[in-house]
């Protein structure tokens, strides 16, 4: 469970997905928690589609989603642009994210202007030497809107093995 805590892309995983497709059965069938305001479902849309790409390990079209000063806060770091992440750990997480199943829990969205925020929280069951785990994950994305295009200007991820 400690390689797996010390992954930097299992704080990616644990992120994603909230509210996205699944690759993968359902491990429990459970109520996704939402206070989505109307105004915040175009970013949403980004964060999903983002976070969909990640997971088909197409960082092209992830990377679309990113803007090029994009900070990202992980595993204690952070990456301060959208090559720099590419660059690091982008293709690490995107690899994590095709093994793991992703379980939604909460999403919490909403936008003033041109900025909005999401935050979701999720389960994310991963297996490693044989052995599951369980994640809890943590996200938050801020985005901008330009030119009525939405791009992830900020993204936070956080996790911690959930105690069995």
């Amino acid at each position: 469970m400690k390689a797996i805590e010390s992954s930097g892309a299992k704080l990616f995983a644990i992120l994603l997905l909230a509210g996205s497709a699944q690759a993968h059965e359902p491990v429990a069938t459970r109520a996704v928690s939402q206070q989505v305001e109307e105004t915040a479902r175009p970013a949403i849309r980004v964060v999903d589609a983002f976070s969909q790409a990640m997971q088909a390990g197409d960082l092209k079209a992830a990377a679309s989603h990113l803007a090029a000063d994009v900070v990202i806060l992980e595993s204690g770091g952070v990456e301060k642009s959208r090559s720099e992440y590419l660059e690091h750990h982008a293709a690490a997480d995107a690899a994590f994210l095709q093994d793991a199943h992703v379980q939604p829990l909460a999403r919490y969205a909403t936008a003033a202007g041109d900025i909005a925020w999401v935050v979701s929280e999720s389960e994310v069951h991963v297996n490693k030497d044989g052995k599951t785990a369980v994640l809890l994950s943590t996200e938050t994305m801020v985005l901008k809107r330009e030119q009525d295009v939405w791009r992830i200007e900020h993204i936070h991820w956080s996790s911690r093995t959930k105690k069995q």
